[in-house]
């Protein structure tokens, strides 16, 4: 399962981590991984219902929600974790880092593959929702407590509710230049309603 690593990870991501002999005892986060790593061993080989139940267990304990069908990549560190939950069809890559408070979710709306695919060495922060079946690309940022409800490239930095890209390659990205989607569909049905009018004109 490689613990020694993944300990080493959370020493690497946490300055408040002394030693892998308190990382391992103490923090929720890891306990919640190794759970995880055997449910979802457990899933893989058909053992569900027990699979279900250790997840159930591994919640109560840890505050940490993890179903054991999502797939999850090396070194995962969930920092504090209470209040995490990640859904069932969610893919997680190598390195990642999420907060206390991430969702990686479902809308609703979809079936089949409904929760985010999260690339390599993503950082999702704190309170964040991560929500619908779409890609957050190698090495992007997530701010606390935004919603992001579509994809995101590669080297990029979401803030906001909705997210919005404010970052890209190094490169920041003024507000200006930045699409709005509310005033995007705003914008849309300024020009729907412009459309009606003139039509109600030439009658």
């Amino acid at each position: 399962m490689h613990v020694m690593e993944t300990i080493r990870a959370y020493q690497k991501n946490d300055p408040a981590a002394r030693s892998a002999f308190e990382v391992f005892w103490l923090y929720n986060g890891l306990h919640a991984i190794l759970w995880y790593r055997i449910a979802h061993w457990l899933h893989i080989h058909g053992c569900e219902f027990l699979a279900r139940w250790i997840s159930q267990h591994a919640k109560k304990t840890t505050g940490v929600e993890i179903h054991p069908a999502a797939k999850i990549g090396r070194r995962l560190v969930i920092d504090h974790g209470t209040g995490v939950v990640i859904g069932a069809t969610a893919e997680i890559g190598d390195d990642c880092l999420l907060y206390q408070g991430v969702t990686l979710g479902g809308t609703g709306k979809d079936v089949g593959k409904r929760h985010p695919t999260l690339g390599n060495n993503v950082m999702v922060g704190c309170g964040a929702k991560v929500l619908g079946p779409f890609t957050v690309g190698d090495n992007a940022r997530i701010a606390a407590n935004s919603v992001v409800l579509r994809a995101v490239p590669p080297d990029s930095t979401v803030v906001g509710v909705p997210g919005r890209i404010v970052r890209l390659r190094g490169e920041k990205l003024d507000q200006v230049h930045t699409p709005d989607p509310i005033m995007l569909e705003l914008e849309s049905l300024q020009r729907r309603v412009a459309e009606l009018e003139a039509q109600l004109a030439a009658r």
